[in-house]
C-alpha cells in the first residue's frame, strides 16, 4: 500500500445517515435530562465544594462552580449540535467519524472508554469513601488487614466493595436499559430533593460574615480570609478542579440512538441538565460557606459535618443517605454510556465482534456491559480516587476539544451543490494566497479550497492553544515577574491564536439549516477548545504516561484488528467492485 492510500484509509469517513438501530427507543426529554443530572449530580455536590472551599478558593468556590459551568456550556452546546444532527450510539466517536475520519475517531471513541469506565471507577470509589468516612473508616481499615497493596502507582487496598457494587449495578443495566433508566429518575429525583433541602435549612443558619473574615482570625496555612483568601488566582484553580464536577452530561448524546425524538430532546436535555446542575453547585456551595467558615469545612463529608456542628441530626442523617442516592444516580449515568461507546466501535467493525451484540430479550449490549463493568470494577478496586479522577479528566478534554473542533469543521464544509456554485469554486481557484487566506473576494459559500483552509487552520489553532498552555503552565511565575523571554513566548502564540481565529471569521460558512446550532461560531467552539487544552496541560505527569500507555494499547488493537475488519473498508471494497 502506497502512502496516498495508507492515509486514505486512515481518514474514509462514515456517512451522515441515521439509519434502523438494533437498540429500543423509548428515552423521553425527561429521561435524557435526569440522566445527564444523575450522571453529573454526584460527588461534586457532596465531596467536591467542601474541598476546593477549604484548601483551594475559599468562599469564592461559587465563583469556580460558575467559571467551570460556562467551560461546561461551551463544550455542551457543540454535544448538543452533534447529537441533534446525529442521533447514535457512540457521542464524540461517531461525531468524529462522519468529520474527520476513521482513525481519529478510533481514538476519540477510545478515549471515551477511558472517560466513562474510570469515571464509574471514581463514582464508586467515591461512594465506599464516603461510607467509610461516615463510619469512622471501618471499611478501609477492614481491607488494608486482609488485602494490603504496597505496590507504586496504585491504591493502599483492594476495595472489593468498590468493586461489588459496579458489577451489580452493570447487571442492573445488562438486564433492562429501559428499567435502569426508571430507576436512574428515582434516584436522581431524590437527589434533587435532598440538595433543594440543603439549601433551604442553609438558608436559616447563613452567616455572611463567613465571607469576610478578617485575616487575623484565619489560622495559620488557610489563606488571608475575606471572600479570596487564596487571591483570584486560587478561584481559577478551583475551576479546573469544580470542572470535573461537570463532567458527564455528554451521557445524553451518548444515548442518542435509544431517545425517541433525538434531534429537538438531545439538546434540550443537555442545556437543561447544565442548568440544573449549576444551580444545585451554585447553591450547594453558597450555603456550606455561609453557614461554616471555610476553613472548618470537613474535605470528605462536609454536608453531614456542617449540620452535625449545628446539632440537627435529622438533617444530618437525611443529607448521608441523599448523598449515597445521589452518587448511585450518579454512578448509574457513567456506567450507561460506555458499553454504547464500546458497542457503537465494534459495530463499525473496529473493536471485538462480542460488544457489539444486542440481546435479543433485554435490547441492550448485554456481553459489552458485563465485561465493561469487570473491567470498570477492577480500576475502583486497585487505584485511589486522586489517580482515577486524573485519568478520567485527559480522555474527557480530549473528546470535547475534539468535539468543538468537529462543529468547526462542519460548519464551514462545502455545501450540496447549488445553481452558481461553480462559478464561486472556479473563482476561488484563481485567487491568490492571501485573498483566499482572508477571503477578501468575499466568497459567501463553502468550496473546497476555503473548507480545506479551515481544516489546516483549526488544526493550527489548537497546536497554538497547546504552546500558550504550556507556556503559561511552566513560566507562569516568570510571566508574572515580567522575564522578557517568558514574556515573548506568551505573545507569539497569542498573536498565531488572534491572526487564526480571523481567518476563520473571514471564511463563508454552510447555509445548511440544522435543528440546532452552536451560536457564535467559530467563538465558542474556539473558546471550548482553549480551555480544554489549558486543562490537559495542568495534568501531571504521571497522568500524562498512563494515558500514553492507554493509546499504545489502543493502538495495537486498532492496528492488529480495527483496519483489517472496518465496516467501512468492507463497503469501500463493494462499491469498487461494482
Amino acid at each position: 500500500m502506497n502512502l496516498r492510500a495508507f492515509y486514505k484509509s486512515l481518514t474514509r469517513k462514515k456517512p451522515m445517515v441515521v439509519g434502523e438501530s438494533k437498540l429500543k427507543k423509548f428515552l423521553s426529554t425527561v429521561d435524557l435530562t435526569a440522566m445527564g443530572v444523575g450522571s453529573t449530580l454526584g460527588v461534586g455536590v457532596y465531596v467536591l465544594a467542601g474541598e476546593v472551599s477549604k484548601n483551594v478558593a475559599g468562599p469564592g468556590v461559587i465563583l469556580s462552580f460558575a467559571i467551570a459551568a460556562f467551560a461546561s456550556v461551551l463544550a455542551g452546546l457543540c454535544y448538543a449540535e452533534f447529537g441533534a444532527r446525529v442521533p447514535k450510539a457512540g457521542s464524540a466517536y461517531i461525531y468524529s467519524f462522519v468529520t474527520i475520519g476513521e482513525f481519529v475517531a478510533f481514538l476519540i471513541g477510545w478515549n471515551l472508554i477511558l472517560e466513562y469506565a474510570i469515571g464509574s471507577a471514581s463514582v464508586s470509589k467515591g461512594i465506599t469513601n464516603y461510607i467509610d468516612e461516615i463510619t469512622g473508616n471501618r471499611i478501609s481499615n477492614f481491607w488494608i488487614e486482609i488485602v494490603p497493596i504496597s505496590v507504586p502507582f496504585f491504591g493502599r487496598y483492594a476495595d472489593f466493595f468498590a468493586l461489588g457494587i459496579i458489577i451489580v449495578v452493570s447487571l442492573g443495566l445488562a438486564f433492562g436499559a429501559k428499567e435502569s433508566a426508571l430507576m436512574n429518575n428515582v434516584f436522581t429525583i431524590t437527589n434533587i430533593s435532598i440538595v433543594l433541602f440543603v439549601i433551604i435549612c442553609g438558608f436559616f443558619k447563613m452567616d455572611f460574615s463567613n465571607w469576610a473574615i478578617p485575616a487575623e482570625q484565619v489560622p495559620e496555612g488557610a489563606g488571608t480570609g475575606g471572600f479570596f483568601p487564596y487571591g483570584f488566582v486560587g478561584v481559577v484553580k478551583g475551576a479546573a478542579i469544580c470542572f470535573y464536577a461537570f463532567i458527564g452530561f455528554d451521557v445524553i448524546a451518548t444515548a442518542g440512538e435509544e431517545a425517541r425524538n433525538p434531534r429537538k430532546s438531545i439538546p434540550i436535555s443537555i442545556c437543561l441538565s447544565l442548568f440544573i446542575i449549576f444551580l444545585a453547585y451554585f447553591g450547594i456551595s453558597s450555603v456550606l460557606t455561609l453557614m461554616v467558615p471555610y476553613y472548618d469545612q470537613n474535605e470528605n463529608a462536609p454536608l453531614p459535618a456542617v449540620f452535625r456542628s449545628f446539632e440537627w441530626p435529622f438533617a444530618e442523617y437525611l443529607v448521608t443517605f441523599g448523598a449515597i442516592f445521589g452518587m448511585f444516580a450518579s454512578l448509574m449515568g457513567a456506567m450507561f454510556p460506555l458499553p454504547r461507546v464500546i458497542y457503537a466501535i465494534a459495530v463499525d467493525g473496529l473493536l471485538f465482534d462480542v460488544f457489539a451484540r444486542v440481546h435479543y430479550k433485554f435490547n441492550t449490549p448485554f456481553w459489552g456491559t458485563l465485561i465493561a463493568g469487570v473491567l470498570t470494577g477492577s480500576l475502583a478496586a486497585f487505584f485511589d480516587l486522586d489517580q482515577l479522577i486524573n485519568m478520567m479528566s485527559i480522555g474527557t478534554f480530549m473528546a470535547y476539544s475534539m468535539v468543538a473542533a468537529c462543529v468547526l469543521l462542519l460548519r464551514y464544509e462545502v455545501d450540496s451543490p447549488q445553481p452558481g456554485e461553480k462559478g464561486e469554486n472556479m473563482k476561488d481557484e484563481r485567487s491568490g494566497f492571501i485573498n483566499t487566506l482572508f477571503n477578501i473576494d468575499g466568497l459567501t459559500i463553502p468550496t473546497k479550497y476555503t473548507s480545506g483552509l479551515v481544516t489546516i487552520i483549526v488544526t493550527l489553532y489548537a497546536v497554538f492553544c497547546m504552546w500558550m498552555s504550556l507556556v503559561i503552565s511552566l513560566m507562569g511565575g516568570d510571566i508574572l515577574e515580567g522575564d522578557a523571554l517568558a514574556i515573548v513566548l506568551l505573545c507569539l502564540p497569542i498573536v498565531a491564536i488572534i491572526i487564526s481565529m480571523i481567518i476563520l471569521v473571514r471564511q463563508p460558512k454552510s447555509a445548511k439549516i440544522l435543528t440546532f446550532s452552536v451560536p457564535f461560531v467559530p467563538w465558542f467552539p474556539a473558546l471550548s477548545i482553549m480551555v480544554n487544552i489549558y486543562l490537559m496541560v495542568e495534568l501531571d505527569t504521571a497522568t500524562w504516561i498512563r494515558f500514553g500507555v492507554w493509546i499504545a494499547i489502543g493502538l495495537v488493537i486498532y492496528i492488529f484488528y480495527g483496519r483489517r475488519y472496518s465496516k467501512e473498508k468492507e463497503r469501500e471494497m463493494l462499491a469498487n467492485t461494482f
